[in-house]
């Protein structure tokens, strides 16, 4: 889970553990689920942060199943 311009680059890199001492580093087998663009980068972190602070597997399917969730929460909480 991240912000980036070029999702195809950032998943490339992270099964290939460009990062190395990301979280991702351990596995090889990542995969994309959802992809959604925000207007600006202030709101792509803001929602990184807010998923990762949830520290929720079942909030993140959830949104997978419903990302008009991350809109919700821009238009609600995001300054």
């Amino acid at each position: 889970m991240g912000e980036t311009p070029n999702v195809e680059i950032r998943l490339q890199q992270h099964n290939n553990h460009y990062f190395k001492t990301n979280f991702t580093k351990n596995a090889n087998d990542w995969n994309l689920k959802l992809s959604y663009q925000c207007s600006n980068k202030q709101k792509a972190v803001f929602l990184e942060k807010f998923i990762k602070r949830m520290k929720s597997k079942v909030f993140i399917e959830k949104v997978i199943q419903y990302p008009t969730i991350l809109s919700d929460i821009l238009t609600k909480k995001c300054p």
